[in-house]
């Protein structure tokens, strides 16, 4: 049963949830260990390494090339061409951070820790052990508010919590559909933020390590950009290349979660349901999963994080015939559609704050 968003209206809540048709009952284990074995079964959850093994090479490629043609150009505007190509290689890089933070790549967790180290806190300054402990918080409770950190944020996802802000919190929350794209470009500042913050205040696991790491990208870029341009020309370098690859980030992350079910913190649904119901897939050809990073298939990424992405299309099949057996609603949409019904969702919880 493969829904389109655009005929599920509103985003769901525990108060207008789609009602589940029941399956049959599986006959060993819960729904979630049925789909698993099937998914182990056809091999879906082997590493990848050769894959991600050229994926390294051709984004450590073009990132090498982006600073060399830029260190060529000299004083020159053209340079903010390369800012573009950078901040869509640093957004390449951080999708391979990513699955190394998941476990994808490699077997051994110091395996996939080293490779985040590089691909995240060296290549583009942002912390492997901060964004692994964020990040798994939101795969175990996904947008429900208290527990996940993506929905507890500057946007407010639920009218109660609309409703709530005080001050400029809740001139954010009223306007929050027509400020999100414009608030993206901050998005790698932020990013940035936390990353030294959780170096510096959490108690994440080799801190020297991760700070030793984040110290030489920053002066590394920071170095190359001014002894390339002058002091003007370098300030507006780091505002594009930085604006937009928070703004790439953004995007790729927007048509996950928003305008779908939002739970409570006591919300006793099962794991397969909540991974499911709070997710949304966008359609995927080989532009989407190029441009996403295989984020597109949110559902399946949910059901199985540690499945390399190179898989998740051909589990996807897999999972939409199980949950049409159990009447789960499964939900996929174009791209387009997927921003839309997103900033809707934004918006009809920003009218709470006019109240």
């Amino acid at each position: 049963m493969v829904a389109d968003i655009a005929q599920r209206g509103p985003a769901l809540t525990l108060e207008n949830r789609l009602p589940l048709v029941p399956g049959p009952a599986p006959v060993r284990g819960s729904s979630y260990a049925v789909l698993l074995r099937q998914v182990r079964e056809a091999g879906l959850l082997h590493r990848r390494v050769r894959y991600y093994g050229w994926k390294t090479a051709a984004t450590g490629g073009v990132y090498v090339a982006a600073w060399v043609a830029f260190s060529a150009l000299g004083d020159s505007w053209w340079s903010l061409g390369c800012a573009v190509v950078l901040a869509a290689v640093f957004s390449q890089f951080a999708f391979l951070g990513h699955d190394a933070g998941h476990r994808q790549i490699f077997r051994t967790r110091r395996a996939n820790y080293l490779y985040g180290l590089i691909a995240g806190n060296l290549a583009i300054g942002l912390s492997i052990g901060w964004w692994t402990s964020n990040h798994n918080r939101h795969h175990a409770h996904p947008n429900t508010e208290g527990a996940d950190p993506d929905v507890s944020g500057i946007l407010a996802h639920s009218g109660a919590r609309a409703l709530a802000g005080k001050g400029w919190r809740r001139f954010i929350f009223r306007y929050q559909a027509w400020l999100f794209f414009p608030m993206l470009l901050l998005e790698a500042g932020s990013l940035h933020y936390s990353s030294v913050r959780a170096v510096l205040r959490w108690p994440i696991r080799h801190r020297v390590l991760e700070g030793m790491m984040l110290l030489a990208h920053t002066v590394g870029y920071l170095s190359l950009v001014f002894l390339v341009l002058p002091p003007g020309k370098a300030l507006v370098f780091i505002a594009v290349q930085q604006g937009l690859f928070g703004f790439y980030m953004g995007c790729t992350f927007a048509p996950n979660h928003k305008g779908m079910e939002v739970l409570s913190a006591d919300d006793q649904v099962d794991f397969l349901r909540r991974q499911v119901l709070t997710s949304r897939n966008v359609r995927g050809n080989w532009l989407n999963d190029l441009v996403f990073g295989g984020l597109n298939y949110q559902i399946e990424h949910h059901l199985f994080p540690t499945m390399p992405r190179a898989n998740l299309h051909r589990a996807q099949p897999i999972v939409v015939d199980f949950c049409a057996g159990l009447g789960v609603p499964y939900v996929q949409t174009g791209v387009l559609d997927s921003y839309r019904h997103a900033l809707r969702h934004l918006d009809s919880v920003g009218r709470h704050a006019a109240k």
